[in-house]
């Protein structure tokens, strides 16, 4: 896995979006997710900031 998956206990302000996504994928986020022991959600966001971050570099 090379995204690192961050914790939960700083959360930042936030907003509520909805997106649709294929049950494949889902299947795998929630491995990843039960694999680490943290939520669906926090993986998701723990992949897209590491995309932005190399992205930036």
């Amino acid at each position: 896995m090379s995204f690192e998956i961050k914790k939960t206990k700083w959360k930042k302000e936030s907003i509520y979006k909805t997106l649709y996504i294929s049950k494949s994928l889902v299947d795998k986020i929630q491995q990843i997710a039960v694999e680490n022991q943290t939520s669906f959600n926090n993986v998701v966001i723990s992949m897209i900031e590491s995309c932005l971050q190399e992205e930036d570099e």
